[in-house]
């Protein structure tokens, strides 16, 4: 018996390995109290799902791009547009994407939300991608429940300081000049439009 190895070699040249491309949804979220622009944000975060899925064959349809905006991250997802839609298209057996992909889940995931929302990617066979856990969360790794539960707590903790940071600001300006933050006036004021404030007299010579 003799092997043909001309043979073999054009049949391998010949033969063309493709990888599967995987068909995925992005979801991502930006809000007024980022102070950032929605355009740069959602390209930062598509950037970052795309360096996680492209080196899998992954691919992001521009109709497939769910993001919210002006949205705060303490809203659950069923009362945020884009991610309700989302959650919507999962029901769908002809939704057209085998996967999502999340680029930031700090903008994401909110308190436990995280654990009230994966159960729907599970139950519908659609896996989740995150870059923090290196590719799709596994339901049943204790390790990736830990590492996106404590990603909802820092989520929450940070929204927290930004509040605590903004109520205190606001305090501070009107202690020291004067302003008023809205709501009901004090007890014998009221409220007058003033106009722009006088600027003071000045006269054209020098002080002698």
């Amino acid at each position: 018996m003799t092997i043909d190895q001309e043979r073999i070699a054009a049949d391998l040249t010949n033969a063309r390995f493709t990888v599967p491309k995987l068909s995925f949804a992005f979801y991502g979220r930006v809000s007024t109290e980022d102070n950032q622009d929605p355009e740069s944000s959602k390209r930062w975060q598509l950037s970052l799902a795309r360096n996680l899925i492209e080196s899998r064959g992954g691919v992001i349809a521009e109709h497939l791009q769910f993001f919210d905006v002006g949205q705060s991250r303490s809203l659950p997802w069923s009362r945020r547009p884009e991610a309700n839609r989302l959650l919507a298209a999962l029901r769908d057996p002809g939704r057209g994407f085998d996967a999502v992909v999340i680029g930031e889940p700090h903008r994401a995931f909110y308190g436990n939300q995280f654990g009230l929302t994966l159960p729907l990617f599970t139950h519908f066979g659609v896996r989740l991608w995150v870059p923090e856990v290196g590719g799709p969360i596994d339901p049943d790794n204790e390790a990736h429940d830990l590492v996106m539960s404590v990603f909802g707590g820092m989520s929450k903790g940070e929204r927290n300081r930004i509040k605590v940071r903004v109520r205190t600001s606001m305090a501070s300006q009107t202690l020291v000049e004067g302003r008023f933050l809205g709501g009901r006036p004090p007890y014998g004021y009221t409220l007058a439009d003033l106009g722009p404030r006088a600027r003071p007299p000045t006269d054209g010579g020098c002080a002698g």
